[in-house]
């Protein structure tokens, strides 16, 4: 089960790296960092494009790979303008679990492998309520991992075997996270505003992925028309 604990996991040495890393060798830059620590608290750091280009860019790297995935996800999600900092630590969340040997493919730790949405559908209906909280949320998480990081694969597997579009992994996802927001162990996990924000704003989150994925996953891969289809996607967005 994903709860979002990446935001709160950070401390003060991790804190203190970001402060070095936008410093680098100047100590006025480094004095700088250090008092919008002081005054702003982390998230002033967290949310600073110059961190995410120092992440990047620096050979001094040193943070946790969550820490990078969470600045990575959330400046994708404010550059769409979305604020909420549980979204970004949510969605953050999946990407790093997701990221783990074929912990995407399944609802349950050592349950098995399910490669396509209506096999969870399938899966979800044959259990008790808890059962379904948990495919349910699977649904969300996986319809979103694939239409946020890997749309290139989608768009040519639409092309080439006449599967289903992004639009079809935007319905599913936001219906698995909506249903999920009902559930007593959402309540008890206080996902619900998660839930129910995804569920209504599913596009736009996926969106904000894809800009991870166009930029730094797949630079230069994929089809030049569904890349450029994408960028008008997130201009309107």
């Amino acid at each position: 089960m994903i709860v979002p604990t990446i935001r709160a996991s950070f401390g003060r040495q991790d804190a203190q790296q970001l402060v070095y890393l936008l410093g680098g060798q100047d100590d006025d830059l480094i004095r700088a960092a250090s008092e919008r620590l002081r005054d702003g608290g982390l998230d002033v750091l967290l949310d600073d494009p110059r961190t995410r280009n120092a992440l990047l860019t620096s050979p001094e790297v040193s943070v946790p790979p969550e820490m990078i995935a969470y600045v990575l996800v959330r400046q994708a999600l404010l550059e769409g303008g979305i604020e909420s900092r549980s979204v970004a630590d949510y969605v953050a969340c999946i990407v790093v679990r997701f990221g783990e040997e074929r912990s995407a493919y399944r609802a349950e730790r050592d349950g098995e492998e399910l490669h396509y949405l209506v096999d969870i559908v399938m899966k979800r209906d044959e259990g008790d309520d808890r059962r379904r909280f948990l495919f349910d949320t699977h649904l969300g998480n996986f319809s979103l991992w694939l239409a946020g990081l890997f749309p290139q694969h989608i768009e040519a597997k639409e092309w080439r075997r006449g599967a289903p579009p992004l639009e079809y992994y935007e319905r599913m996802g936001a219906s698995g996270f909506s249903r999920a927001a009902t559930a007593r162990e959402a309540k008890d996990l206080e996902l619900v505003p998660v839930f129910r924000f995804v569920a209504k704003r599913f596009r736009r989150v996926r969106i904000a992925l894809n800009r991870i994925s166009d930029r730094l996953l797949w630079p230069t891969g994929g089809n030049p028309a569904w890349r450029l289809l994408r960028e008008i996607d997130q201009a309107a967005s």
